[in-house]
């Protein structure tokens, strides 16, 4: 089994922000299952990891071709005088874990025959929205779905003039509109790979018109359900609209607010919050294993995997390498999170409630899960996804 650690990384994780800090030893005492249980090892990496890092809660999950291997949550969710526990019930923004979530919906509506990857999404008909974001200019109008779902549309980056971090009063019909008009493409379509929220921002839009439903609602028909998701729902902006079981998400001062962020907006791109048993029970319906059935078929999944030329290192919506390996990680202020699934037939998730900008904890995170699998290996299975 490849170590992911040893992959290329996207260019390109969300900018800003980081965690407050916490005391050492938040972690020591597990809040589910894993307490009495053959989990000692696993505990004990969870402790060096949130000591190192000062992480004040994080929940992960596991499973082996399709079962249940180990979920567990650690630390804490709030701040209060008597703080609340994760569990396996915690949600947490996921971020940028959002964004291969929207594209198994793409292709969903791929194969119901309503979109292709062709399709053109600015500019004259047949484009899909025509001039409901304005008259489209240069090269804008040769955009297609593809190129929104590899990050080659040719603009729009991930950079500190990213679409989605300005204007926050802004909602999407306005924010498309202003950004086709006040920042042209700097390449031409499928030439170049530059991560960007922005064409994910789009393609939720493609999802509504498509399905005549606000995004979030398309979603749990499209996806959700069909793997077996109920709680999975869109973040709110501020810790006054926290969700019912959502952690609190701690910053360091002075380097990002995570209630600051138009979170709501990011939708399609980073806005959704999910448990890690959710994200797993997510990964094994499109793992491309015969275990169980996919919500895909096998043609999709392998497209939807398949890098262009130009990125060889992102598919569609997904991280991919030489191993058959897939992910993505997620990064916003006061998230860092990760979702793999792996050609060995593992796949998991780790979340956490905080972020380290340059301290290595993204990458650490990463190293984590896959120490975490060789112990749960040793573990029986203990569900099974249906």
């Amino acid at each position: 089994m490849t170590n992911l650690s040893r992959r290329t990384f996207i260019a390109g994780a969300v900018a800003a922000g980081s965690a407050l800090s916490r005391a050492k030893g938040a972690m020591l005492e597990p809040t589910t299952a894993d307490r009495n249980s053959p989990g000692s090892e696993i505990r004990a990496l969870i402790t060096q990891f949130s000591d190192r890092f000062q992480v004040p809660g994080i929940s992960i999950a596991l499973a082996r071709a399709e079962k249940l291997v180990f979920a567990a949550g650690y630390g804490v969710a709030d701040d209060a005088a008597t703080p609340t526990p994760v569990n396996t019930d915690t949600l947490f923004r996921i971020a940028s874990i959002s964004k291969p979530i929207t594209s198994v919906a793409i292709f969903k509506l791929i194969e119901a025959g309503k979109l292709s990857l062709s399709d053109t999404v600015f500019g004259p008909a047949p484009s899909l929205f025509g001039d409901q974001y304005g008259v489209a200019s240069g090269e804008v109008p040769n955009i297609t779905i593809n190129h929104l779902l590899t990050h080659t549309c040719g603009g729009w980056a991930n950079n500190g003039s990213d679409p989605m971090f300005q204007h926050p009063q802004m909602n999407h019909q306005e924010l498309i509109t202003t950004t086709l008009k006040t920042h042209p493409l700097e390449n031409k379509p499928g030439e170049k790979f530059a991560y960007s929220n922005f064409g994910y921002c789009v393609l939720g839009r493609v999802i509504e018109k498509l399905t005549s439903k606000q995004y979030d609602k398309a979603m749990m028909d499209l996806v959700l359900k069909p793997c077996g998701i109920q709680d999975m729902r869109i973040c709110g902006n501020t810790l006054a609209e926290r969700a019912p079981h959502e952690t609190m998400y701690f910053s360091d001062a002075g380097k990002g607010d995570p209630y600051s962020l138009p979170a709501a907006r990011m939708d399609s791109h980073g806005g959704w919050l999910a448990t890690a048993t959710d994200l797993v029970r997510f990964l094994t319906k499109v793992d491309g294993f015969a275990v169980s059935k996919d919500i895909l078929n096998r043609a999709s999944i392998r497209e939807m995997t398949t890098p262009p030329a130009v990125s060889p290192n992102y598919a569609h919506g997904w991280s991919v390498n030489s191993a058959n390996n897939w992910w993505h990680t997620g990064s916003l202020p006061g998230t860092t999170t990760i979702a793999v699934r792996t050609s060995g037939h593992w796949c998991w998730a780790g979340l956490t409630n905080t972020r380290k900008p340059g301290s290595g904890m993204d990458l650490a995170l990463d190293q984590l899960m896959w120490k975490i699998s060789e112990h749960a290996a040793k573990l029986p299975e203990r569900d099974l996804f249906v």
